[in-house]
């Protein structure tokens, strides 16, 4: 299983759209084996599902999420744990003990409209 989050200074970044980077997790036996910070090389929205792909991730973990990067994780085979805040690494673990909070109807909806909304920081 191989896990990407997210990330900004060890939180879950709160805009999947705008990341600039994902931690990965490599995981074995329900375990972490080994983690890293890639790039997403200035890459953005549903673009981005293509670059969890190239790093064979199945799961991620994010904040706010607009629905065609939704759409295109889903095209990709990625399982998707949104509205999701805090640490990164303990909201790997909580995933991997069953005890992750998350909301499966996270919704950014905000793109081109002028109306504010709150799935992150962006606001």
């Amino acid at each position: 299983m191989k896990i990407a989050v997210t990330y900004e200074n060890g939180e879950i970044f709160q805009h999947f759209g705008h990341t600039e980077q994902f931690k990965v997790y490599d995981v074995a036996d329900g375990k972490v084996v080994s983690s890293r910070v890639v790039s997403t090389n200035g890459s953005g929205h549903g673009a981005l599902a293509g670059v969890l792909s190239d790093l064979q991730v199945d799961t991620l973990i994010c904040g706010g999420i607009g629905g065609g990067a939704k759409e295109a994780l889903a095209a990709a085979g990625i399982k998707l744990y949104g509205g999701v805040s805090g640490k990164a690494d303990e909201a790997v673990e909580a995933l991997l003990t069953g005890s992750l909070s998350f909301d499966p109807n996270i919704r950014c909806d905000h793109h081109h409209e002028d109306e504010p909304h709150a799935c992150g920081r962006h606001a």
